[in-house]
């Protein structure tokens, strides 16, 4: 049996490491790497604005935002599934309804991103909030747009989350780690 000051030293020991084990898992630390993008095509989603331009068709060319639905709603084919895919995806099936319809024997049609939908950062930053996206920003230059990190701002690991397919999970990230539209990027408190 160990000596008093041994068995104080133990206890002390184990609470050490017991709070640290807490605050490694409160710290993203036991989060999976976020994965890289295997799309290289971006994927619009709801909030999106694009524009659709049917070359020599004023009246069929304009701006829309991708609603809740994950549809844009054009005059003449209705709702078009927008969210999911992408651009050229999406002007393949205007391209296809308006010719299936009967409205044109051979439209160009093209989709472009007029703006992203935002992103949101929260914890540990001086102006937490929901900003434009841009793309090639990475959680540092999210960190940058939030007013900086605050002095208990762990600045070396964060968390992103991220909805895919419907499914939103959470990952760990680094400061040069690319975020996409539509992530949540947490910069995480130290606790000592």
């Amino acid at each position: 049996m160990p000596s008093q000051p041994r068995r104080r030293l133990l206890l002390r020991a184990t609470s050490l490491l017991g709070i640290a084990a807490i605050a490694g898992c409160a710290d993203g630390a036991d989060l999976p790497p976020l994965p890289p993008d295997a799309t290289h095509s971006y994927r619009l989603g709801t909030g999106d604005d694009i524009r659709v331009i049917v070359f020599d068709q004023k009246q069929l060319s304009a701006d829309y935002r991708i609603g809740d639905s994950g549809t844009i709603d054009l005059p003449l084919l209705g709702p078009v599934t927008a969210a999911g895919h992408t651009t050229s995806g999406v002007a393949h099936a205007i391209t296809a309804g308006l010719i299936r319809r009967g409205f044109l024997r051979d439209p160009k049609v093209a989709v472009e991103v007029k703006s992203y939908r935002p992103f949101s950062i929260l914890g540990e930053v001086n102006k937490p909030g929901q900003y434009p996206f841009q793309p090639g920003m990475t959680v540092l230059t999210a960190v940058s747009i939030a007013g900086g990190f605050t002095y208990r701002a762990i600045e070396s690991r964060f968390g992103v989350i991220r909805v895919s397919h419907g499914v939103s999970r959470e990952y760990r990230a680094s400061p040069t780690t690319l975020i996409a539209p539509g992530d949540v990027v947490k910069v995480m408190e130290r606790h000592f």
